[in-house]
């Protein structure tokens, strides 16, 4: 008897065994590549993985337990951003989060099979890079930041602010920005402001351009979305104070660094919302059948501080509107 129910109980445990270690067995480690054209020092950028990460934890993605994120900061650089679309494509993530235009661009140029989502990218239908925004068709799809049309509407606020304007010098990146620079264009008549674009690739660039337009009076300035701008943000900035030029800019950050206004899209917001995204794909869902989401939560800052050192005053509804009043 004792021998039989000795048989028994190991044979049941045996069965057992097999079931414990599996159970015991790590969850399947997906990889994700971030490539982002900002600086990794820069506090603002910072805080957007912060927020894609909290999202990824709520869908129930951890930093290693099942997923491994890596990042790459390509600060403004075009050739890093080239460099390291290269090697994503080499690594064969699960998936590349592409954030801004010419990122994306660099990505699409090495990458036609890892699935891409997408942030901060202007006008991705105009821009070729999906069929559609409701059915994007390819490896694609994510979340757009700013629609060409906007760029009439940075020059509306920006002769708002300075009622005197008859000049705007628009800073854009020659790889991108057409949409905007056309739309400013065609309000620019309307509002008898005379545009010029200045197509630049890095900071000795930047400061010729700005220099060179700050020579005469009733200027002004628009900074397009880039990150070429965002790593020289404080370059900018600095340059737009000693020439006392007022100037819009397309992200809170530009204005908390001393920038007049800005007015643009929550960035932080988009990361949270992609992780929506990057958890579908990484259950099974097709980037191509998920719609490219368009930006609901604008914001508009203005530092008062900046416009009572260039002498403006802003018109009380402005400030009543504002998400944030930096005094």
């Amino acid at each position: 008897m004792k021998r039989r129910k000795f048989i028994t109980l190991l044979g049941g445990t045996a069965a057992v065994w097999p079931l414990a270690a599996r159970a015991q067995q790590p969850e399947r480690m997906r990889r994700v590549g971030v490539l982002t054209g900002l600086t990794e020092s820069d506090p603002g950028a910072r805080a957007w993985p912060a927020a894609f990460e909290e999202g990824l934890q709520k869908l129930g993605w951890s930093q290693g337990r099942n997923l491994r994120i890596d990042y790459r900061w390509a600060a403004g650089d075009g050739e890093r951003m080239r460099s390291y679309a290269v090697e994503f494509a080499r690594m064969a993530p699960d998936i590349v989060v592409a954030v801004s235009t010419p990122v994306l661009q660099a990505i699409q140029q090495e990458i036609r099979s890892i699935p891409i989502v997408f942030i901060g990218v202007s006008d991705p239908e105009g821009a070729g890079f999906v069929a559609s925004l409701a059915r994007p068709g390819g490896n694609a799809t994510g979340f757009a930041n700013f629609e060409p049309s906007i760029g009439g509407k940075w020059l509306q606020l920006l002769k708002e602010l300075l009622p005197s304007l008859t000049r705007v010098a628009v800073l854009r990146n020659p790889g991108a920005g057409a949409g905007f620079v056309r739309t400013i264009d065609t309000v620019a008549p309307s509002l008898a402001v005379q545009p010029a674009a200045y197509g630049v690739r890095d900071a000795p660039e930047i400061v010729r351009a700005i220099e060179t337009f700050a020579g005469q009076p009733n200027g002004g300035l628009i900074v397009l979305p880039d990150p070429i701008f965002s790593a020289h943000r404080r370059v900018i900035v600095d340059l737009a104070a000693k020439h006392r030029l007022p100037s819009v800019y397309p992200f809170r950050a530009f204005a908390a660094d001393g920038g007049l206004v800005a007015y643009g899209v929550d960035l932080r917001d988009q990361f949270r919302r992609s992780a929506d995204y990057v958890d579908r794909i990484l259950r099974g869902a097709s980037p191509a059948q998920l719609p490219v989401q368009a930006p609901d939560k604008f914001e508009l800052t203005i530092n008062l501080r900046t416009a009572k050192a260039l002498g403006i005053e802003v018109p009380a509804h402005l400030q009543q509107v504002a998400d944030e009043v930096i005094e």
